[in-house]
């Protein structure tokens, strides 16, 4: 059985299994305690029966007027919980919250261009590419990105998932 709920404080000492993967973005802990203080309800865990960790979301909402939307800034399984739908979970729990809680426009995110799966998997839930992002991954290769985005029932004509047709650099970015 599957739980999802609020990442806790001490969530952080527990979730190795997650993190310690090549496939998962990993931030410092003032980057996940800041997560908690400013947007709790977006910040979820998945855990099993015996409560191991089995995956997270970590979203938050931004933005004005019509670029008012919600934004995963990390969704991971563990690899030994991987294929059984738990992202999809992860991904409907935050487009629930941008949906009634947010009342956002739009969910985004960021994706390595170069993870043809991860990039199939969001295109399956409903995103698709709206911008490139010129070198938006740091390091040695300076990696692009694709901005991918889902409307949700208040962007009525759908705006917000209108392909851009050009990239922009990550000083281009509005939030």
């Amino acid at each position: 059985m599957t739980t999802l709920r609020q990442f806790k404080m001490d969530d952080l000492l527990k979730f190795n299994n997650i993190n310690m993967d090549v496939l998962t973005e990993t931030y410092n802990m003032a980057f996940y305690m800041s997560y908690m203080a400013q947007w709790p309800e977006a910040f979820t865990v998945a855990e099993d029966a015996n409560g191991t960790l089995m995956g997270y979301m970590l979203g938050k909402a931004e933005g004005e007027g019509e670029l008012w939307h919600g934004h995963v800034s990390a969704v991971t399984v563990a690899p030994a919980y991987r294929r059984i739908g738990l992202a999809k979970t992860l991904m409907d729990d935050l487009e629930d919250k941008c949906e009634n809680v947010y009342k956002a426009y739009f969910v985004d995110l960021f994706v390595r261009a170069s993870n043809q799966l991860a990039i199939g998997m969001y295109e399956k839930f409903g995103y698709v590419p709206y911008r490139r992002v010129l070198g938006y991954y740091t390091g040695d290769d300076g990696e692009d990105a694709f901005d991918m985005r889902k409307s949700m029932s208040r962007d009525i004509s759908k705006k917000s998932m209108v392909p851009l047709g050009r990239p922009i650099r990550p000083e281009d970015l509005e939030w």
